[in-house]
């Protein structure tokens, strides 16, 4: 490259100069960062192009941190992801736990369950996203052992914690007897995933919460002059 003349710089005063040398030179500060909001920027570059459709550059963007600072503060990229996926994790079933605060009826926590996750799968309006581990993981869970254990393990974790919800109704007499606890959280758990699957592709919220009041009448049974808000 061909630089263009110029006239030579002017020396600095004496006294500048002293100054300056006596000065000690001044240590940069490494870069301060939040670890969950980087992990929440990273999880929505995932989120909207999946992970193998997201590049390091993607996430250098996404979290504002250089790529040494991103593997020095969560490893490389599937670990990172991992990360992510952990995080979405916690934060779903804090907000699930919540929903049992007051001890619902089945039929009605189950209303919650759902709606609360239309919440996030809509992301509060029209944006087709879905649930973030069942719209991500799959795929690189065919590649990946760790991410594959992950979505196992999550899948069923989901189908316990409702088995112990639909087992406690059915011992308060809120449906059969006969009902099969552990059969009913599977199809709970499914119809959790297709909602999931039919948001990320952008059906109706309408269409959606249709879906999810007639997995409702299914696991609970007839409705017996129960509120359902």
């Amino acid at each position: 490259m061909v630089q263009n003349k110029s006239k030579p710089a002017e020396k600095a005063p004496e006294s500048a100069t002293k100054a300056a040398a006596a000065e000690p030179p001044r240590r940069g500060r490494p870069r301060q960062y939040d670890p969950d909001r980087a992990l929440a920027k990273a999880a929505g570059a995932f989120w909207k192009s999946g992970y193998a459709g997201t590049s390091l550059d993607d996430l250098v963007t996404a979290t504002g941190m250089n790529r040494p600072s991103l593997y020095a503060a969560f490893g490389d990229k599937s670990d990172l992801y991992l990360k992510t996926l952990e995080r979405y994790q916690k934060r779903s079933r804090a907000l699930t736990l919540e929903l049992l605060a007051d001890d619902p009826p089945l039929r009605i926590f189950l209303k919650r369950f759902y709606d609360g996750a239309l919440d996030i799968y809509r992301a509060g309006g029209d944006e087709a996203r879905g649930c973030y581990s069942i719209s991500t993981a799959p795929a690189q869970a065919t590649v990946d052992a760790a991410v594959r254990a992950f979505l196992s393990d999550s899948i069923r974790g989901t189908d316990a914690f409702l088995a112990g919800v639909i087992a406690k109704a059915r011992d308060r007499r809120e449906i059969a007897a006969s009902a099969d606890p552990v059969a009913l959280a599977q199809i709970a758990t499914a119809t959790l995933h297709t909602i999931a699957v039919r948001s990320r592709v952008g059906a109706s919220r309408k269409e959606l919460t249709a879906l999810a009041a007639a997995a409702i009448d299914l696991i609970c049974g007839p409705k017996r002059g129960q509120a359902t808000a």
